[in-house]
């Protein structure tokens, strides 16, 4: 009995590792699942982690043509996986278990975020190497097995890894078909144009200049490319997200593989290879540059739409229907109580109309109608040519602004702009519309201190630069509750108007007894004899 006991409550290291690693696990995904999943991909692990059914060939609406190799790349992202992380799984009992645990925990275990990205670019280059794909990377094992990852990406491969953890992102996040291999075959993947990234990255690590030749920059006709600690830093700060994309997939993979492998439904392309070119300011790649910057729960709402596209009944104004003004643009906007995400396509007034730029706004409480800033959070963003995220900087809350004429109008000595602004102060707003949406003013940072220091359109100097408007976008991102919500506040509010509209004669009492009626009758003839009643 003692030796039982003392067996007990000394368990082996085997044991005492296994219990660790579960624990570890058990915080990215349920027990459960990974047994399910490690039972049932003991036969071929590779193909478990490979990218689903339905992404029989892809293509590109953007400037940047999909690559040959691409195809052969994301199909052995798999067993690039497999053999990266589960190499040393090779029984299906206990000990197999344990191994298996290891290599979810070396790819799904929180870490530092620059881990977490040297483990997408260990991956990607691995499937390039299976793919004989052009891969500027090279991965450098130390003592302990870690290692680093070395190397310089061409724009064109910076184009290519996106794709790749977009294609990630796109496996778990698109809808399924339910009738089979057959029916998801036939029309390609779209993939989002990408080229304001990868421009992003160039500028940030000085390969680009941030001056007038970004408008004719292509992702095709290469140039300096960008080492990976230049990469590395470029994402931490503008593109976190990227990071979690590989943890995201492989347990996505696992939780369908635990369902039942055998019985998948493919993924549909449906929705993301429609013929019609991006026709709104929120191209999907531009919501998937959004949702890469983002750290909350917006982030997830707005991958959605770079998967599927932007539901349209999110679309509040859109300044080519719904008209230009403040006024219009109001009345679409008022009574919705939830984050909206604002975009403006505009050009330098002092520059070509062909070199239009856009920007970006994300607001998490909506619009309100008051003459003063309000606020608790928002983001500023870069989103053509060039994207830049532009964070709150925590040093003062002028996040919003937003003012209409007062309905009943009195003097003002000194009356607030009529207008929407962002950032700044009243008067020296960082991003002002102006009351007919035709005229935008974007200021340098140094006038703003409640977002962060970055330039919001290509070669911004100090001075103040007005801008032509061409079109303006409102989407809501508060979902189908909040729109509800705005369809019951604007019943009520035409309830109201109608009822102001409304006279009731009978509350002004008969006309000939009125002292109206007696007031009018003596400035038409003051002479008149009137009989005084007694």
């Amino acid at each position: 009995m003692g030796g039982a006991a003392s067996s007990t409550g000394n368990p082996s290291p085997e044991a005492q590792e296994q219990r660790e690693q579960e624990a570890l696990a058990s915080a990215s995904l349920a027990l459960p699942l990974l047994r399910a999943a490690f039972t049932r991909s003991a036969a071929s692990l590779a193909e478990a982690l490979s990218v689903p059914h339905g992404a029989s060939s892809f293509r590109s609406d953007s400037p940047v043509p999909v690559p040959p190799h691409f195809q052969g790349l994301v199909a052995r992202l798999g067993s690039a996986i497999a053999s990266l992380f589960f190499s040393d799984l090779g029984s299906a009992g206990d000990a197999g278990w344990l191994e298996f645990l290891r290599g979810f925990n070396r790819c799904c275990a929180r870490g530092p975020a620059s881990q977490s990205l040297a483990l997408v670019l260990r991956v990607y280059a691995a499937a390039c190497a299976d793919a004989g794909a052009p891969c500027g990377l090279q991965f450098h094992p130390d003592e302990d097995g870690e290692g680093k990852v070395v190397g310089e990406l061409a724009p064109g491969e910076i184009a290519v890894l996106l794709w790749m953890c977009w294609v990630m992102a796109w496996s778990g996040s698109a809808p399924r078909v339910s009738g089979g291999q057959d029916e998801a075959k036939g029309e390609p993947v779209v993939l989002p144009d990408v080229t304001h990234l990868v421009l992003s990255a160039l500028v940030s690590a000085g390969a680009v200049a941030d001056d007038a030749g970004v408008w004719g920059w292509e992702v095709s006709g290469g140039g300096k490319g960008v080492k990976v600690q230049e990469f590395t830093s470029w994402v931490l700060s503008t593109a976190s997200g990227l990071g979690n994309y590989l943890s995201r997939y492989v347990q996505e993979r696992f939780r369908s593989c635990a369902a039942d492998p055998a019985q998948e439904r493919p993924v549909s392309t449906g929705n993301t290879s429609s013929c019609n070119p991006d026709v709104y300011l929120l191209t999907r790649g531009k919501a998937w540059a959004i949702s890469l910057s983002l750290r909350n729960t917006l982030s997830e709402k707005i991958l959605s739409a770079s998967v599927i596209g932007m539901d349209t009944e999110d679309l509040l104004y859109r300044s080519s229907v719904h008209g230009k003004g403040l006024s219009r643009f109001w009345s679409c906007v008022e009574g919705y109580k939830g984050p909206v995400v604002i975009l403006l396509s505009a050009f330098s007034s002092s520059g070509d109309a062909d070199r239009r730029w856009g920007i970006g706004i994300l607001t998490e409480e909506g619009l309100e109608n008051k003459d003063t800033f309000y606020g608790s959070s928002g983001f500023l963003c870069s989103t053509y040519p060039i994207f830049r995220m532009l964070p709150p900087s925590g040093k003062e809350k002028n996040f919003t602004y937003c003012h209409l004429h007062p309905q009943i109008r009195v003097y003002e000595a000194k009356p607030k702009p009529v207008g929407l602004g962002f950032g700044g102060t009243i008067g020296n707003e960082r991003i002002f519309l102006d009351e007919d949406f035709s005229k935008l003013m974007v200021r340098h940072h140094a006038v703003d201190k409640t977002y962060q220091h970055g330039s919001l359109i290509p070669n911004q100097g100090y001075l103040p630069v007005e801008a032509s408007v061409l079109d303006v976008e409102v989407w809501g991102l508060g979902g189908e509750a909040t729109r509800r919500q705005q369809d019951v506040y604007k019943k009520r509010e035409d309830i109201f108007s109608e009822q102001r509209r409304k006279v009731d004669l009978k509350t002004f009492g008969n006309w000939e007894d009125s002292p109206e009626k007696m007031m009018m009758d003596m400035i038409s003839d003051p002479n008149a004899v009137r009989r005084e009643d007694r």
